[in-house]
């Protein structure tokens, strides 16, 4: 097993500016963060299935098909690229997506739909290849003034806040389960940020290892709560999916190389939504750089491998290959807040607590082997609890975000201009609520703001 030197990135296996990290060779086990990753990151991975089978018209077992391709792409993040991101959708661009292709020029046709999907990821895959291979994405980044990027980050907290209360929308557990739901969002997010449980964990080694499962136990009191309240439904299926089977009918409905491949015109209507998605994608990247910017102060015996450029590139090369084969656009971006705070929260506490970020990251998703998905019982003892998953996920990326936000300004007016930014991106739409945000920083703090680049994140390689 390769363990960090001091002071140095984690040993990997180089392929231009990528790197290979091999299960067992470079990682090695997190129990704590293997437990969590079977709750949460198999409950949240299969949240999308609903929308898969009655918008796109597959079959519960082509859903979880789709699925298993998601997450093997998302584990490629960390595993095949090197990021040291805990990846996940673009979240917010879903509801973007869905409106899409529901619209008149392909409600009904399910082929139609697959092919608009396909000419979203392919379009948003050039978009992050060209800024990532050029290098314009790492600058467009460095140069963005801070109270820009708070106003960035805090607009997804808010966003992430308004979309848990929403009648009727999957994330609003507190609607379909109010006990087990409750309970399970308040021991999470607990667990995740109270100070006085963490004073007490330093105090009480059996609390300590406690706190140390992070979500599972959330998980557990509201699967268990749910059973007894009537909240929760468990229907369990004892079989293994059909992965030959599910696979060659998810192929025959799903890739351009079955059902032909969009016309121009798909392309040039589904191009503009592209472009909004990347104003998502740069959010959580600068999300994620502050992040493992903070943490990094804690660790300096591990140097975390920050390159925007990879990010873009790694990030749209999943994009291409989830278009031409399982297309669901926006299920392929860099980051996923929630988890990516709970990860750098042990990671920055020791070396003894954890030897390398990317340890954690792999023993959360699974070493990126979603055998879970596979096994029928498990996904059906998850399935009812999705929309807890769903709210967790969001509720604590709000909460990661809000914190972040308002750590990385000072000055009282370029708070007051971080907040009416924020709003604006929560409200309107991402191009919109970027314009206002602008408008509004440049009257009220300067337009000098725009000129002076921000402090590098640690270990950012230059262009």
């Amino acid at each position: 097993m390769q363990t960090v030197k001091e002071g140095k990135i984690q040993p990997g296996i180089k392929w231009g500016p990528f790197t290979i990290r091999i299960p067992f060779v470079h990682l090695k086990p997190s129990l704590t963060d293997l437990l969590q990753g079977l709750a949460v990151a198999g409950a949240t991975g299969l949240a999308l299935v609903p929308y898969f089978m009655s918008l796109l018209g597959l079959t519960f077992e082509e859903a979880v098909m789709m699925s298993v391709i998601h997450s093997l792409l998302i584990s490629s993040s960390w595993m095949i690229f090197g990021d040291p991101y805990a990846p996940g959708w673009l979240t917010p661009a879903i509801p973007f997506v869905v409106a899409f292709i529901m619209s008149p020029a392909y409600v009904g046709d399910h082929a139609l739909q697959f092919q608009a999907m396909t000419a979203l990821s392919i379009n948003f895959a050039l978009i992050l290849v060209v800024l990532g291979v050029t290098g314009l994405g790492a600058k467009l980044i460095k140069v963005i003034p801070n109270v820009l990027k708070g106003g960035i980050i805090l607009g997804a907290a808010i966003a992430a806040f308004l979309r848990v209360t929403k009648d009727g929308d999957a994330a609003n557990v507190f609607q379909s389960a109010p006990i087990a739901g409750t309970l399970g969002v308040v021991v999470c997010l607990t667990f995740a940020f109270s100070k006085p449980l963490q004073m007490l964990a330093t105090r009480n080694k059996g609390f300590a290892k406690l706190i140390s499962l992070g979500l599972l136990p959330g998980f557990i009191i509201a699967g268990v709560i749910g059973y007894f309240t009537g909240e929760f439904d468990y229907n369990i299926r004892w079989e293994i999916l059909d992965v030959g089977g599910a696979m060659t009918t998810l192929l025959d409905k799903a890739s351009p190389f079955v059902i032909g491949w969009p016309s121009l015109e798909t392309f040039a209507a589904s191009f503009p939504l592209a472009l909004i998605t990347y104003i998502l994608f740069f959010g959580d990247l600068v999300t994620g750089n502050e992040m493992i910017d903070q943490a990094q102060k804690e660790r300096t015996d591990e140097k975390l491998d920050v390159n925007s450029s990879r990010a873009h590139m790694a990030t749209g090369i999943r994009n291409f290959i989830m278009g031409i084969t399982a297309p669901f656009f926006s299920t392929q971006g860099v980051l996923w807040t929630g988890i990516q705070v709970i990860l750098l929260k042990r990671w920055a506490q020791s070396k003894d607590t954890l030897n390398s970020i990317y340890d954690s990251i792999s023993s959360f998703y699974l070493f990126g082997i979603p055998f879970l998905f596979l096994l029928m019982p498990l996904v059906t003892l998850l399935q009812p609890l999705l929309p807890v998953a769903l709210a967790v996920t969001l509720i604590l990326t709000a909460f990661a975000c809000a914190t972040l936000a308002l750590s990385i300004v000072n000055d009282a007016t370029e708070r007051g201009a971080m907040v009416i930014t924020a709003m604006a991106f929560s409200l309107f739409e991402p191009w919109l609520g970027l314009l206002i945000g602008v408008f509004t920083i440049a009257s009220l703090c300067g337009i000098g703001v725009f000129s002076n680049q921000s402090p590098k994140p640690t270990g950012e390689k230059e262009s």
